[in-house]
Formats: structure tokens, C-alpha cells, sequence
């Protein structure tokens, strides 16, 4: 088995995969979005010391499993240092006390795995990833060979999501909380821009979007929130779509998947489904309970890494914050 390791932010989480059979033997996540909420953002500081106090916890639970470890995977990039460090530290420990070697892994390579926790993967497929910290369109040949094909130029989507609830002070994460008042709002009241509507160019923009927002909210009433909510998410998700298009038009899709935290929101899914049916192409989704930062997902892509002989020590196992595909 491989016990795996994650605290790339504020998610703290361990769990146990079977080699042979990519089965999950254990998961354990705990949520640090309740401490953090009171500030309207993930405070690194806060989130490292409630790592220190959490992973332990976890790990204690999974004692009955040492004598099967073959290797411990751990998120190394990218991520944030002081959270990465915790769970790296960690790794490295357990490498030396159980003399298993370690396994570096991308978090957001766990992020295309989490598609396929317990299950054969599927290749080549064109990935979306949206996140708190990413939107990039990804071209997957096969586990070892993957390409950015357009990433955002500043702000991600479930960054844009989470900045908008703090402009109307609905807490953190704004993800959920955006998706929840848009149900009761009208998303053509505002008429917001479409971002790069006009350029040519396979990319993400977010920040101009925010900004038009901001506007919005500063003159406004609070009845008029679930308004600004919705015309917010029906444009942020339509700029996707539209660069999506634009790509698809010289790239079409043969398997298509969106993953990442932000991929749980079910307004974003129902209108991937509608447009990839006029390609006759399916939709690819990890179950809701992995769409969030997770370690069954660096789990499944240790297994990968595993097989192909990728087994580190623990003095080769850099921690890089800023790390890319």
C-alpha cells in the first residue's frame, strides 16, 4: 500500500492506497475553512499551524497499516510553502522511521487523477482545471506526457468566486456561497462583459470581470446581491465556455473533463454537458467528495508513479510553491 500526504493549502488530509488494485483503504480530509473564514481568506500562517495539529491526528488513525507500506507520496508543488512543508516534513519522517522510499507529487496532476480514484484512467483527454489557484486547459496524452494549452493571465475562477462573496461580505469559501444566492437571483439583470470576448487569444482573465463587480456591489442594495450573484456566474462560466469553443474549433474534443474544487459547482457542469453534446462528447467528473484538495488523489497518481519505478529519498524531495504542469 501507499500512504499519502496532503497540505498544499488548507485541506489537511492522508489516506492509504492499495498497489495492486487502486483501491482506497483509507481517506481522511479535515476542513480548516472555518477558522479561516473569519478572515475571508486562507491565512498561511494559521493554516501551516492547523496542519501541525491535524495531520498528526489523521496519521494515528492509520498505524494498523505501516507494516504495508511500500512508499509514502507526498504534495510537494505547488501549493503554499508553509502548508507544503508541513505534510513534506511529515513524509520524510515516516520514510526514514518505516525505511519506505517517498514519492513527490504535482498537486495538480492529483487533481486529473482525482477522475480516477479506484478506477483504470482514461487518456487522451482534454482537461479543465478550475480552482482557487488555477484555470488552465490541459492537454493529457498519457501519464507521462501533458501540456498547458491556455492558463489564466491573472485572476483563477474560484479565486474571481471567492473575491466576489468578500465584496458582499458572505464569508469564505465564496465558492458555494456565490452558487447558493445565484439560485435566487436573475443572471441577465446585470449585464457584465464578457471577458477577452473580442480576443482571438486561448486564455482567462478574470480581473476585469472582478472589477465590474466591485462597481456593481458598491451600488447596490443587499436585495440586489442574488442579482449581482448570478449575472456573475452566468458571465464568468460563459467566458470558459467561449474560449472553449474558440479551441474546439481546431482541437476537438475526444474526452473532455473538468476537475479542481471550483468543478463542483453544478451551474458550471450543466453547461459543459450542454456544450459538449454538440460535439458528441462525454463529460468527465470526480465525484463531489474529491473535487476539493484531497490526498486519495495524490494516492491514485503514487500508484502511477509506483509501477514506474519513481521512488525518491527523503533529500530529494523539493518543496516548490509555484510549481506548473
Amino acid at each position: 500500500m501507499i500512504l499519502s500526504i496532503e497540505s498544499s493549502c488548507d485541506d489537511s488530509s492522508i489516506a492509504i492506497t492499495e498497489i495492486a488494485t487502486k483501491k482506497l483503504i483509507y481517506h481522511k480530509k479535515i476542513s480548516q475553512e472555518l477558522e479561516h473564514s473569519k478572515y475571508g481568506g486562507v491565512v498561511p500562517e494559521l493554516a501551516s499551524r492547523l496542519h501541525a495539529e491535524t495531520l498528526p491526528k489523521i496519521l494515528s488513525e492509520c498505524e494498523p497499516w505501516f507494516d504495508q507500506l511500500k512508499a509514502i507520496a507526498v504534495t510537494n508543488e505547488p501549493g503554499l510553502g508553509v502548508t507544503l512543508i508541513e505534510g513534506v516534513t511529515m513524509a520524510k519522517a515516516l520514510s526514514i522511521a518505516l525505511n519506505i522510499p517517498l514519492i513527490p507529487i504535482n498537486h495538480l496532476i492529483g487533481h486529473i487523477y482525482s477522475l480516477f480514484i479506484e478506477k483504470e484512467s482514461v487518456f487522451p483527454m482534454s482537461i479543465l482545471l478550475v480552482s482557487g489557484g488555477h484555470t488552465q486547459l490541459i492537454e493529457v496524452t498519457s501519464h507521462k506526457e501533458m501540456s498547458t494549452v491556455a492558463t489564466t493571465m491573472d485572476d483563477s475562477y474560484g479565486e474571481s468566486f471567492d473575491k466576489v462573496a468578500k465584496m458582499m461580505s458572505l464569508g469564505y469559501p465564496g465558492g458555494p456561497l456565490i452558487e447558493e444566492l445565484a439560485r435566487r437571483g436573475d443572471e441577465n439583470r446585470f449585464n457584465f462583459t464578457v471577458p477577452l470576448w473580442q480576443s482571438p487569444q486561448i486564455a482567462f482573465s478574470y480581473s476585469g470581470l472582478k472589477n465590474q463587480v466591485r462597481l456593481a456591489v458598491e451600488g447596490a442594495s443587499s436585495e440586489d446581491y442574488p442579482h449581482i450573484a448570478a449575472s456573475f456566474q452566468r458571465v464568468a462560466t460563459e467566458h470558459l465556455l467561449q474560449k472553449l469553443k474558440k479551441y474546439f474549433k481546431s482541437h476537438p474534443p475526444v474526452h473532455f473533463a473538468i476537475v479542481g474544487g471550483a468543478s463542483a459547482n453544478l451551474y458550471l457542469r450543466r453547461r459543459l454537458e450542454s456544450l459538449l453534446e454538440t460535439f458528441k462528447t462525454p463529460l468527465y467528473l470526480a465525484e463531489l467528495s474529491y473535487c476539493s484538495d484531497n490526498a486519495a488523489m495524490i494516492g491514485r497518481v503514487a500508484v502511477e508513479e509506483y509501477h514506474r519505478g519513481k521512488l525518491a529519498n527523503y533529500g530529494d524531495i523539493p518543496i516548490n510553491p509555484r510549481c506548473k504542469l
